[in-house]
């Protein structure tokens, strides 16, 4: 009997240090495990302020300014722009929604040479010298775009309101106000009209954007201005609304 204790008990030792020693070959785990890294999406949401430029260009009718008597003429005119944006918008899973607003100091000039109508009857002072020059732009919008973490889509649509100044000369010499039938050959005036467009805009950083956009404007009536604008802007966008 006690011979059978015996050799259980060396039985036993035996397996234990056996065990013992194949848990001493295992590696041990380590004392300190990186955390899971959870990556961050991307957030339109909050209030931005930047600045944007670019070219446009488009046609106008400078009598419209100066008189309501003439029949429509379209000048074409080009020039650089450049200005301030300030907006706001929050996002709901891909959806952004904001409200946006510019204004810009403009360059854009035209001239053209025609003979003056009223009524499409040629106006005896003959052929006259017509300018025109865009010096301000400014724009209130709405945005609605869908966002692909640092993308976002978007289109704008909202009101414009044009500055513009305008001259009438004539050809021959002879004094605007007499030969052209209206009381002025120069004017400034500023028109309320419409615009709407397309934009892209990346986000470099969490609070740093930078846009590319066009638009489309008419003031007043499509006789007036009809203007193209192609913009590049950069934003910085604060804390969430």
């Amino acid at each position: 009997m006690n011979k059978v204790i015996s050799s259980i008990a060396a039985a036993t030792a035996f397996v234990t240090t056996c065990i013992a020693a194949q848990a001493a070959d295992l590696p041990m785990e380590p004392a300190y495990k990186a955390p899971v890294v959870v990556q961050q999406v991307y957030n339109w949401t909050g209030f931005y302020i930047g600045v944007n430029g670019g070219y446009a260009w488009g046609s106008q009718d400078p009598f419209n300014i100066l008189t309501s008597r003439f029949d429509a003429f379209s000048v074409p005119f080009s020039g650089g722009m450049f200005g301030g944006t300030v907006g706001a918008q929050i996002q709901s899973g891909h959806v952004v929604i904001g409200v946006e607003a510019d204004i810009d100091w403009a360059r854009i000039n035209g001239s053209a040479t025609v003979i003056p109508t009223i009524g499409g009857i040629p106006v005896p002072a003959g052929t006259a010298a017509l300018t025109t020059n865009i010096h301000d732009v400014s724009t209130g919008r709405l945005r609605v775009g869908y966002a692909l973490d640092n993308w976002l889509l978007y289109a704008t649509a909202g009101l414009a309101l044009l500055g513009a100044n305008s001259n009438v000369s004539t050809v021959g010499g002879l004094a605007c106000t007499t030969a052209l039938l209206t009381a002025v050959c120069s004017g400034t005036d500023h028109r309320l009209g419409a615009t709407a467009g397309l934009g892209l805009e990346y986000g470099i950083t969490p609070a740093i954007s930078a846009k590319f956009e066009y638009l489309y404007t008419v003031a007043a009536s499509l006789e007036v201005s009809h203007l193209n604008e192609v913009r590049v802007g950069l934003n910085y966008r604060f804390g969430g609304l």
